[in-house]
C-alpha cells in the first residue's frame, strides 16, 4: 500500500513539457511568418486601435431633444379660396405638433375645405362617376370616399352623367386642385440635445457651453466650418440628403438627422463632441406608384349662432423630421484588456497549427516529420521496458531509432549509483 501511495505521489509532483522540432525549411517560415504578422497585425490595427476593445463600453445613452423652427413663408395659389392667397405663415401655422420634440413636421401645402356641415352631398373624386344607381352600389362601404357612400347617384336631368352621393361633412374635399408649395429652404431648425453615459456618468450637450447667444443667433450649420452650431437650415438639410427638393416640398417627405455620438473617454472630455448625418428615411417609397411622399389632415371645429356645429378641414403635405440620438462611449478597463490581450496570444499559435497541417500533409518528406514529432508506443514495448528492470517504478525509455518522444519522464531510479 505504501510503495503504491509513494509511485502516486512521485507521479503527482512531475512536470510535463512539450519537445519542439526545428523544421529548417524556407517555404514553411516564410508561411509561419507571414500568418503570425497577419495575426498580430489584426489585433493591433483592429481589436485595440479601431475596435478600441481594451475600453468597456456604454451604448445605452440617455437623451433628450428639444426642437424650434423659425421663419416665415407665402402659401400661394390656393385657388378655391381667396382667404388662402399668398397668406403669410409662421410657426404656429406651419409646424406640427407644436411642442417642439424630436418628431415635428413642416407643412408646405395646404388644401383647405372651408365651412363642412353634416349632410348629404355629391363626392368628388373621379373614381365616383356614375350613370346610374348601379355605378354607385359598387362603392357601398369604402374607405376611399371622403363620406359613407349612400349608393345613389345624383345628376342633372339634363346630363348624362353624375357624382355619387355620400353622407358626411358637405361640401366634400376636393384635393386634386394643383397648389404651389410654399418654400421652406430659408427656414432654420434649432436643435438642443443633452444626452447622458449612466455607466461612466458621463453628461454632454450638442454645444459648447461657452457659445453666446449671438454667435447662436449668427451661426449656421455647416458639416466643416461650423460643425458645432446647432442651427439647421432647411434648404441645406434637404440638400445633404441627395433628394430632389422640389418633390419634397411638393408630395412631403421623411427625413432623418441623425446625432451620433462617439466618445473615447480616455482623451479630454471636450473632444467628446456629436456628429450629424442626414438621410431621407422613406427614399425606399420616393419612386412607388402610389403612397408617396407625407401628408395628414385636420380640423378646426365652430358653432353657428343656433349651435351648428361646422369646421374647417386642412389636408397638410409636409416634411415629418426625425431627430434620431445614437451613441457610445468607452474608457480602458482592465479586464477587457487582459481577455483580448490572452486571445491575441493564443491567437498567434494558429501559425504552428497551419505549418503542421503542410508539413505533414503537403511537402516531401512529411513521413520524416511525423517520425520527428510522434512516437507510437506498444504495449508489448511497455512490458519489455519493465522487464528490464523488474520490481522499479522507471520511466519510458525511447524504443525507437529516432529516439524522439514528444515527452520523457525521468526519475532517480535511471540515474546510476
Amino acid at each position: 500500500m505504501g510503495f503504491v501511495l509513494w509511485g502516486f505521489l512521485t507521479d503527482f509532483f512531475t512536470y510535463e513539457t512539450t519537445k519542439s522540432v526545428v523544421v529548417k525549411s524556407w517555404s514553411v517560415g516564410i508561411i509561419n511568418r507571414i500568418v503570425q504578422l497577419l495575426i498580430i497585425t489584426y489585433f493591433v490595427g483592429w481589436v485595440f486601435i479601431h475596435e478600441k476593445a481594451y475600453q468597456s463600453s456604454d451604448t445605452n445613452i440617455e437623451s433628450s431633444v428639444m426642437t424650434k423652427v423659425k421663419g416665415f413663408g407665402y402659401l400661394q395659389n390656393q385657388n378655391q379660396n381667396e382667404n388662402y392667397q399668398n397668406r403669410v405663415m409662421d410657426v404656429a401655422d406651419y409646424v406640427s405638433p407644436p411642442q417642439g420634440s424630436g418628431v415635428f413636421c413642416i407643412i408646405t401645402k395646404l388644401i383647405v375645405t372651408e365651412n363642412q356641415f353634416q349632410g348629404r352631398c355629391t363626392e368628388t373624386g373621379k373614381r365616383f362617376i356614375c350613370s346610374s344607381d348601379e355605378d354607385c352600389q359598387k362603392h357601398v362601404g369604402s374607405n376611399l370616399s371622403n363620406g359613407v357612400i349612400t349608393g345613389a347617384c345624383l345628376k342633372n336631368s339634363n346630363e348624362s352623367h353624375g357624382m355619387c352621393e355620400m353622407e358626411g361633412w358637405c361640401p366634400a374635399e376636393n384635393d386634386a386642385i394643383k397648389i404651389e408649395p410654399m418654400d421652406v429652404n430659408t427656414f432654420t431648425i434649432f436643435i438642443k440635445n443633452s444626452i447622458r453615459f449612466p455607466l461612466f456618468n458621463v453628461t454632454r450637450g450638442n454645444f459648447p457651453p461657452t457659445m453666446t447667444a449671438d454667435e447662436i443667433k449668427k451661426c449656421k450649420y455647416h458639416p466643416e466650418d461650423n460643425p458645432l452650431c446647432p442651427i439647421f437650415r432647411v434648404g441645406d438639410v434637404l440638400n445633404y440628403t441627395g433628394q430632389n427638393i422640389t418633390e419634397l416640398l411638393s408630395k412631403g417627405g421623411e427625413i432623418g438627422i441623425n446625432i451620433q455620438w462617439e466618445c473615447n473617454l480616455d482623451l479630454n472630455i471636450e473632444k467628446c463632441i456629436p456628429e450629424y448625418s442626414f438621410t431621407r428615411l422613406d427614399a425606399p417609397f420616393a419612386k412607388n406608384a402610389v403612397s408617396k411622399g407625407y401628408n395628414f389632415r385636420y380640423a378646426k371645429y365652430f358653432k353657428t349662432e343656433n349651435g351648428t356645429e361646422f369646421r374647417t378641414l386642412h389636408k397638410a403635405f409636409a416634411i415629418r423630421f426625425d431627430v434620431m440620438v445614437t451613441g457610445k462611449a468607452g474608457k480602458f478597463n482592465t479586464i477587457p484588456t487582459m481577455i483580448n490581450l490572452v486571445a491575441a496570444f493564443t491567437s498567434i499559435g494558429l501559425g504552428a497549427v497551419l505549418c503542421d497541417i503542410i508539413l505533414l500533409n503537403f511537402l516531401k518528406g512529411a513521413e520524416q516529420y511525423k517520425a520527428k514529432k510522434f512516437e507510437e508506443v506498444s504495449e508489448a514495448q511497455i512490458e519489455a521496458s519493465i522487464a528490464q528492470s523488474p520490481g522499479s517504478q522507471l520511466s519510458l525509455k525511447c524504443m525507437k531509432s529516432s529516439c524522439d518522444s514528444g515527452a520523457l519522464s525521468l526519475n532517480t531510479y535511471d540515474q546510476p549509483l
